[in-house]
């Protein structure tokens, strides 16, 4: 789901570049393939960022220049490694940020690739972070294609586009409105073309979410481990030994072992809090390429019945929304809460004039605790913490309160502490109106939860809701979920209920 503008990002571009591997193991190497106009030397840091900004490595290396394949974006770049880097055994867990430069003409030309590196197998961390990088990988349309404009197949072996690793201040960054009644995105859409980003950069990648997430944490003393999405896949014994799993921001896109990994975390008693929205929302394959890794994310969305296992007895695998009827494995059996029942919050057209932040129902859960809140307080309208993209479930009102159905596959033990109104795009309220031909978006919704779009089934999920809420599994695992993308923005702005909270969560599970 996206709003989306128009920019020609790429003609900004003089020097780019990715990493291969994105993750690698503590001391592990890491390959910087990049591309130069005209040939000329990169100077190169690589930069731990959370709290801080280490420089951890910097130097002169030369790269040719390499054209972009007409296919890079299913089938990646091919560009040779300029050079390999090995982690020295100093370096953290974290996100690490590849600044590329080049002079030309006297003139500073910048882009950023990045990788992670995993933690160590000792590690005294108790928390672990997972970056929501297929997301950025489905947004990324470096080279023309992604999922949303055509595109089937994501290829991580690619630059991203401008704007999913840095963007510079200013207003409008947020693709969620915070002053309204501004209410027509103008604001974004002149900030996203004035820096020449992609026209997607608002909806995902590494400044939106994760990186103010951890910034506070570390800030307020927090050890946090990071892997990424692909990690809790080809990895998915790194989350042993951990007391808390980390999802922040938007974290849309999921594989089926990404999902049996976390599950099985749940399950075994372990704890998760989605501080994120639209979370988990879209099934997604991780395949490889001829001679390589899990370079290839697939993801056929809207086109599904072109996916090669349509139809077949592979349908579990199916490259769809994950409720729907067709796979049968509802997110919200592990978040508690589906965008499928939420939708947007102050966002083009979609409650515009929102509150912003939730209406608290039930202050003496021990999440509210030091905090002051009372029944029908406000929570986190200052910062704008809801917004974008937002989860909740199918609920009944029982005395006033609100309570899950269990219908939608949302645990039935699960406890709607907070909620605020949400909705979904239709043909009226798109910001990019779907074709005749086209579905709009309640409409493809409805149909993959009901098998029909007609009224009746629209109507059935028009009045969406961000719910903050908790449930705890049979095994014991305490799962919290925001049922917002934009909980990490009230850290950033420093709204002290937000930040209260968030302290009570990660000091009673991690």
């Amino acid at each position: 789901m996206v709003m989306r503008v128009k920019a020609d990002a790429m003609a900004f571009e003089t020097v780019t570049g990715y990493c291969w591997p994105q993750s690698i193991a503590p001391r592990g190497a890491v390959d910087l393939h990049l591309s130069s106009a005209g040939g000329r030397p990169v100077e190169v840091e690589i930069t731990r960022v959370a709290a801080s900004r280490d420089v951890v490595w910097s130097g002169s290396v030369e790269a040719g220049e390499h054209p972009t394949p007409h296919d890079a974006s299913s089938n990646g770049c091919g560009w040779p490694s300029a050079t390999s880097v090995v982690a020295n055994d100093d370096w953290a867990s974290g996100y690490y940020e590849v600044l590329l430069t080049i002079d030309v003409d006297g003139k500073k030309r910048t882009s950023h690739a990045f990788f992670v590196v995993r933690p160590k197998a000792d590690s005294q961390n108790t928390i672990l972070l997972q970056l929501a990088t297929n997301t950025w990988h489905a947004y990324n349309d470096f080279g023309g294609r992604n999922l949303y404009n055509g595109g089937t197949h994501s290829s991580l072996q690619r630059p991203m586009a401008r704007g999913y690793l840095h963007k510079p201040e200013g207003a409008g960054r947020r693709v969620t409105t915070t002053n309204p009644p501004d209410r027509d995105m103008n604001t974004h859409v002149g900030y996203i073309r004035m820096n020449h980003l992609s026209a997607w950069a608002g909806s995902a990648g590494w400044p939106d979410w994760e990186q103010p997430f951890l910034a506070w944490a570390e800030r307020n003393g927090y050890g946090i481990d990071v892997v990424s999405n692909a990690d809790l896949e080809e990895h998915p014994q790194i989350v042993n030994g951990y007391k808390l799993l980390l999802s922040v921001g938007h974290d849309e896109y999921w594989s089926g072992p990404m999902r049996d990994t976390v599950e099985s975390f749940i399950a075994n008693g372990g704890n998760v809090a989605f501080f994120s929205g639209n979370t988990a929302l879209w099934q997604v394959r991780m395949e490889e390429l001829e001679g390589g890794s899990n370079s290839v994310m697939v993801g056929y969305k809207g086109q599904f019945k072109n996916d090669p296992v349509y139809g077949t007895d592979r349908i579990g695998e199916l490259t769809s929304i994950w409720s729907d009827h067709l796979i049968g494995r509802p997110e919200n059996q592990m978040t508690g809460v589906s965008f499928t029942r939420g939708g947007y919050h102050r966002i083009g057209k979609r409650v515009t004039n929102g509150a912003g932040g939730y209406t608290v129902f039930r202050p003496n859960h021990w999440m509210f605790e030091g905090t002051g809140i009372d029944y029908g307080d406000v929570l986190g309208a200052k910062a704008t913490t809801v917004g974008y993209e937002c989860d909740g479930c199918d609920y009944t009102t029982i005395d006033g309160l609100p309570h899950p159905t269990g219908s939608d596959g949302t645990p039935e033990n699960f406890e709607i502490l907070a909620m605020v109104p949400a909705a979904h795009f239709t043909r009226t309220t798109a910001a990019r109106p779907p074709k005749p031909n086209e579905p709009s978006e309640i409409e493809f919704l409805a149909s993959r939860l009901f098998d029909s779009r007609d009224e009746a089934a629209v109507q059935r999920i028009a009045a969406g809701q961000a719910m903050l809420g908790s449930y705890v599994s049979a095994g014991g695992g305490t799962v919290i979920t925001s049922g917002s993308t934009d909980w990490a923005h009230g850290l950033a702005g420093r709204d002290e209920q937000i930040e209260r909270i968030t302290s009570n969560i990660l000091n009673r599970l991690g």
